[in-house]
């Protein structure tokens, strides 16, 4: 772990899949009541996910306050008010394309994203279930992918245009170890998993801690003046680049190795307990 930092936090972003929410991808009346508090005392907090926009809970995308958030591993980061990008480091067409190809010489559930949204072939939908152990996580893709006949169809009508990511879910921990490794061999990439059984492919540089540190310098805050809260893979370079990381207790191993401090599970308002001893009532050293 670092040493703890010292300068007063002005802004927060938070994972939210085994961060924010709890395992029923629910956001707790407490760790709502602590967001409040931070907002009310001037601290900007925003969601830091993977999720495309369309991802993110209605809770969180109408929360008061809550005006930023950071999508696609930190592809985007758009202001919800003005409904405008303030940031985009896309993922080329004929990139995502040849990773797209890879994904398809192994037994996947595979997803392209375009502004902002997430599409997923509909035969593949209805099995996803299939590729996840949590159950609320597959409801979860059900109901904010758009499902087509054919991810291939939609990348003809796309052509030409840049991807936020592409993303695949394996059953065979050797056949994405073997993707990812043919991935690597394509090109300079933000190659990341939050799940262990997942790959999510971005493109070069980008990832959430780069994304906060970008928004800061729009929004005049210091590195330094930047918390973050995660728990996997890919929040580790985020918890690593912002002045303040913070692992959840069921995170990821190499997360907690980088973190200056480990709170709280998702399941027991681990967000809200390190906003309320390091924001709310500062305790540090």
């Amino acid at each position: 772990m670092r040493e703890l930092f010292m300068k007063k936090i002005k802004m927060i972003g938070l994972d939210l899949d085994g961060t924010l929410l709890n395992d029923k991808k629910e956001l707790t009346s407490h760790t709502r009541e602590i967001l409040t508090r931070a907002i009310d005392q001037g601290v900007t907090v925003l969601a830091a996910t993977g999720r495309p926009v369309t991802g993110i809970p209605e809770v969180l995308r109408n929360f008061p306050g809550m005006r930023y958030a950071l999508t696609s591993n930190g592809g985007r980061i758009l202001d919800l008010q003005e409904d405008k990008i303030l940031y985009a480091n896309m993922l080329s067409y004929e990139m995502g394309a040849a990773i797209l190809k890879i994904f398809g010489d192994y037994d996947t559930f595979k997803e392209i994203y375009f502004d902002g949204r997430g599409f997923v072939q509909a035969d593949e939908l209805l099995k996803v279930g299939e590729y996840l152990r949590n159950p609320a996580m597959a409801d979860y893709i059900r109901t904010t992918r758009k499902g087509i006949t054919s991810l291939w169809e939609k990348m003809e009508e796309m052509n030409g245009h840049e991807m936020d990511k592409i993303h695949a879910l394996f059953k065979n921990q050797d056949e994405r170890l073997d993707a990812k490794q043919r991935i690597m061999e394509l090109g300079d990439l933000s190659i990341s998993d939050s799940m262990g059984t997942n790959l999510e492919i971005n493109a070069p540089g980008v990832n959430k801690g780069m994304g906060l540190i970008q928004l800061g310098r729009l929004l005049g805050i210091e590195r330094e003046e930047i918390m973050a809260c995660g728990d996997g893979n890919n929040d580790l370079m985020m918890l690593k680049e912002v002045g303040f990381g913070v692992a959840m207790a069921n995170g990821a191993d190499e997360v907690k190795e980088v973190a200056d401090y480990i709170t709280l599970s998702n399941e027991e308002d681990g967000v809200a307990a390190a906003i309320e001893k390091f924001v709310l009532n500062p305790e540090r050293g």
